[in-house]
């Protein structure tokens, strides 16, 4: 068993996204390629955003600090801290609305 502690993860990366270029951070916590089921962490900058992109399979959006949109076409949804929004099937992006760190968890599509 591994336990890992989200809030102190949170910080640091959100300090990495404060200092980097793009404005982000991330790191998978569980998983990756070589299993079904991986969860992100990801940090974003104010203002920063993860391009509108393809769902990899069913996944979760889990805020743990902050607050961030999800767009998905002309459709919307804002999430702050303990809020957990599910990720639509269609393109779509994610956007901080202030510094912001969630848990992105991804079960890949067979």
């Amino acid at each position: 068993m591994q336990k890992l502690s989200l809030e102190a993860l949170s910080r640091q990366h959100l300090e990495r996204a404060a200092s980097s270029s793009t404005g982000r951070s991330s790191e998978s916590v569980y998983g990756g390629h070589e299993r079904m089921l991986r969860q992100t962490l990801i940090a974003l900058r104010a203002e920063s955003t993860l391009s509108e992109h393809e769902n990899p399979g069913e996944a979760t959006l889990l805020v743990l600090r902050g607050r961030v949109r999800l767009v998905s076409g002309d459709a919307s949804w804002e999430g702050m801290a303990g809020d957990l929004l599910i990720m639509p099937e269609s393109r779509h992006s994610v956007e901080a609305l202030e510094d912001a760190a969630f848990v992105l968890t991804v079960a890949k599509a067979l």
